[in-house]
């Protein structure tokens, strides 16, 4: 059975995509949920329309990312949280604070959601970071803590 993809349906396919399924899996689920429709020769040309400009805006956020991380792999984040003498924090730095410092000294905003510490940052000292910007765009960020 030939179905147009209304919504993403993972293991099927992508939005806009024309699929190839089985008989009873389009017609008991995909099609009463509403997550296909039949295709039709006009609904296919409308789907590579649709894949065409979806496929030229993923290239566009692709560069975009790029082009962020290019500027904030070499940059240093400082951040400066309250310490005791010996080093270690008084709580630990969060992914808010880390996105505020890359907003203060870049200018460039980025998403809370694409940013991730693997473990706490709870002493002063350089800390990595990782962040994910598109799903083919991952790189590390260097955070410079200080005492403040």
């Amino acid at each position: 059975m030939k179905l147009l993809l209304r919504s993403d349906v993972n293991g099927v396919g992508k939005k806009g995509d024309v699929v190839e399924v089985a008989d009873g899996f389009g017609r008991n689920y995909l099609l009463p949920k509403g997550f296909a429709v039949l295709a039709t020769r006009g609904g296919e040309a409308q789907a590579a329309s649709m894949r065409r400009s979806r496929d030229q805006r993923d290239a566009a956020d692709r560069s975009a990312a790029s082009d962020i991380a290019a500027k904030l792999v070499p940059a240093v984040i400082a951040v400066s949280a309250r310490a005791k003498a010996e080093g270690d924090l008084f709580g630990s730095v969060s992914v808010n604070e880390v996105v505020a410092a890359v907003a203060a000294q870049t200018g460039i905003e980025l998403d809370r959601h694409s940013i991730h510490i693997d473990e706490a940052i709870k002493t002063v000292g350089t800390h990595s970071v990782s962040a994910r910007l598109h799903p083919e765009v991952q790189f590390q960020i260097t955070v410079e803590v200080s005492p403040a």
